[in-house]
């Protein structure tokens, strides 16, 4: 008997759908009001400066993305995709209840870091069990992504919306209990309906249903294991980490952080018995892993500097929350999602579709072009006045399309060419690059100085030129590169 379908898809992705729009809800929805309550001074903020308050913000979105990766690994080898959903979301509710009350600064980051540890359980994994409802792939599962998508932009509206709102204009602390409910919520979906229609879709761990040789440790994972704590220890000693500061700590998990990834990597590529056509894969989602840490790290300053210019900067059309300029992502999403997905299936048809390279490449090119009107938004506030709610307005869509063009097809591209066996730990990896994006973001905002807003436009204009220089690096190698897929498009 054929399975029961929703708009020719099954009823499982619509109960990931919801449990995903309502966690999405409560992390856009307090990362919205996050900088500014950590930088205000006058209503019971934390009271930080730029630099420190940038730097935790940084930290904080860093640690929710980098924990995917641990928290992919725990699916694939103990606990399966299903419970670590569940036991992430409980977390994440229980971290918005402490913020959700005023408390000490270590109680506050208690509650930040309960947030970060059940997200790393959470997203990757939710991500996973989405493909797995797909198992013959093709164009049904780009499509079923795009759905997921669309829930993740809904729940990010609702929250920016919500949450936006009750903080900047009830009370702080208001705003951090509504993502509190809203993770209750998604618990409740996902409790009554994930067992009728998911069956037993992300049950049990990857490791029991892939078929093992020889379990022991390749002697060259070792190898790897030892250059990372020599690099980390050498780094330690010679000062070039920093702990004494906030801003020094961001920077310090960044080189760490990158120094994973690259010997995650080389694991898989040189100590993980993969076969031929398996490594050229892993190489191709190298290269994407670090064209998305490019794009983030300008993508995700809308909760960074495009916030604290929102803020400070700009227009505020009938004296709206300066977070609700962050809405506009989420609404562009929800408008043109089906466009650019529409569009794509009438390019393939006509095989005119762009290389997953080449839309990467674009989504770059769109970033840079959003920056670029930054640049001149920054110029005509440093004249005194402030700039027009169409300078966030159009960069918001410029960057959207880009998002469109790159977010969507990275998370397909990593569940079609991930080896089965990796899938929950590359998703989790997928999910760094946003984690080092976030973290470039944070720290970028904490160059903002109010004393010295001469600066603005020549940072904003550094993020367009290294859009361009690397979105050109990624097209001069989508051809030769063109065979590596081995037919997956």
């Amino acid at each position: 008997m054929a399975e029961k379908t929703v708009f020719g898809h099954p009823k499982g992705l619509f109960v990931l759908f919801f449990t995903e729009m309502w966690e999405r809800f409560s992390y856009y929805g307090m990362r919205a009001i996050l900088l500014l309550f950590l930088l205000d001074k006058t209503s019971g903020g934390m009271g930080l400066n730029e630099g420190e308050g940038g730097a935790i913000y940084g930290l904080y979105t860093f640690s929710v993305y980098l924990l995917s990766l641990p928290g992919g690994w725990l699916a694939d080898n103990i606990l399966g995709q299903r419970k670590a959903i569940w036991y992430g979301g409980i977390a994440i509710m229980l971290g918005h209840i402490v913020l959700a009350f005023p408390s000490s600064e270590a109680v506050f980051f208690t509650g930040l870091g309960l947030v970060a540890i059940g997200t790393g359980l959470l997203k990757p994994n939710i991500s996973s069990i989405v493909s797995e409802l797909y198992p013959g792939g093709g164009a049904i599962r780009d499509a079923a992504f795009s759905i997921f998508y669309m829930g993740i932009n809904l729940g990010s509206f609702l929250g920016i919306t919500i949450v936006g709102y009750l903080g900047q204009k009830i009370g702080w602390h208001y705003g951090f209990g509504a993502a509190a409910v809203a993770m209750f919520l998604g618990l409740v979906v996902y409790r009554i309906f994930a067992e009728p229609y998911l069956q037993d879709k992300g049950m049990h761990p990857k490791v029991s249903e892939v078929k093992k040789g020889d379990e022991k440790t390749n002697p060259l994972s070792w190898v790897f294991a030892a250059l990372l704590v020599a690099f980390v220890l050498i780094l330690q000693f010679n000062g070039t980490f920093s702990w004494s500061s906030k801003s020094g700590v961001a920077t310090s998990m960044g080189i760490i952080a990158v120094a994973i990834v690259i010997i995650y990597f080389a694991n898989l590529l040189f100590a993980s018995d993969l076969s031929k056509i398996e490594m050229k894969r892993i190489v191709i989602l190298f290269i994407l892993f670090w064209g998305a840490v490019l794009f983030w790290a300008g993508f995700e300053q809308q909760g960074s500097s495009l916030q604290i210019f929102a803020d400070r900067y700009s227009d505020l059309p009938f004296g709206m929350p300066s977070s609700w300029f962050q809405n506009f992502n989420p609404f562009y999403i929800l408008v043109f999602a089906p466009v650019l997905g529409g569009l794509w299936v009438l390019l393939e048809k006509k095989k005119l579709n762009p290389p997953l390279l080449v839309k990467f490449a674009i989504g770059l090119f769109l970033l840079g072009l959003g920056y670029y009107i930054m640049v001149w938004g920054a110029k005509i506030a440093l004249t005194g006045v402030k700039a027009s709610a169409l300078v966030l307005i159009s960069t918001y869509l410029f960057h959207t399309l880009g998002e469109l063009c790159l977010s969507p097809v990275g998370l397909s591209a990593y569940t079609k060419l991930a080896p089965k066996k990796y899938l929950s730990q590359l998703m989790g990896i997928w999910f760094v690059a946003a984690a080092l994006g976030n973290l470039f973001a944070g720290l970028f905002a904490g160059g903002f100085d109010e004393e010295n807003v001469q600066q603005m436009p020549e940072m904003f204009m550094s993020i367009v030129w290294f859009c361009l220089a690397v979105g050109s690096v990624t097209l001069i190698l989508q051809r030769p590169l063109k065979d590596w897929m081995g037919g997956i498009k």
